[in-house]
């Protein structure tokens, strides 16, 4: 039996409002249960090797102030046959993600605010035309600015159009910045409110990109009609405890 439209509609409009937290006891939360908190950055396997990333600080910018930065985003889904150097990539990754200051093993600051600085994401690229990069999937580790590479693609283009839906755009960018969520980072210290604020996290992120890319003539597009099994698939996530929950692709600006 089909869902009914408008049940549905109301029932997700629960999602935007405050009821949830109001009805949450947070003395049971693990945080508050005294359970150790969860890493805040995937471990990296004994074979993979760290490849380090140049000073993001160096990025050659574009003359634009803020105000310029913000009225010329636009979402771009057509971008040119222009590989990426490291440098532009380092910069987008700590524009995103970035730890700006780390005082204690856990507390760390980002590029990004994050509810309770549970940052729940992690950051994989889909490379296809990068300077220095073979083709394939790298995760990005915030605390060493460094990647690790994850896994080869058999058909860059195929595999990224058909975890965007069929949208041929994806397929095409020199990049692919796909996020999963790791909800139990945010759910140790929120419970059942962590839903909102992880898709208000997201957000946040999402927008920093936007932002990044058009200091250095690039355009992006962020995507959420993605195919949720074929992306998890496509980074070996295992869908659960860890799942994607937005791609952007994005490239070197036409002429």
């Amino acid at each position: 039996m089909k869902i009914d439209n408008q049940a549905k509609i109301k029932a997700m409009r629960e999602f935007l409002r405050d009821t949830i937290r109001l009805n949450t006891d947070f003395k049971l939360t693990d945080r508050a249960q005294g359970i150790a908190q969860p890493a805040i950055e995937k471990a990296v396997l004994e074979a993979q090797e760290l490849i380090s990333l140049p000073d993001p600080s160096k990025t050659e910018l574009a003359p634009l102030d803020l105000r310029a930065l913000l009225e010329r985003r636009r979402s771009v889904r057509s971008y040119a046959e222009e590989a990426l150097s490291l440098t532009e990539l380092s910069w987008l990754l700590y524009a995103t993600q970035g730890v700006s200051k780390q005082t204690t093993q856990h507390n760390v600051f980002r590029t990004v605010p994050s509810a309770g600085n549970r940052h729940p994401f992690e950051t994989y690229v889909a490379v296809q035309r990068v300077t220095g990069l073979s083709q394939g999937i790298y995760r990005y580790l915030p605390l060493e600015h460094a990647l690790v590479f994850e896994s080869e693609l058999k058909d860059y283009e195929s595999e990224l159009t058909a975890a965007a839906l069929g949208q041929r755009f994806a397929g095409k960018a020199a990049v692919n910045f796909i996020w999963t969520a790791i909800p139990y980072r945010t759910e140790w210290s929120y419970g059942p409110v962590s839903v909102k604020v992880i898709a208000m996290d997201l957000g946040h992120i999402c927008q920093n990109l936007y932002l990044a890319v058009e200091s250095i003539a690039c355009g992006t597009c962020e995507i959420g009609a993605y195919h949720q099994e074929l992306a998890d698939r496509l980074l070996k996530v295992d869908g659960q405890d860890e799942f994607v929950v937005a791609m952007a692709p994005l490239g070197k600006l036409k002429q």
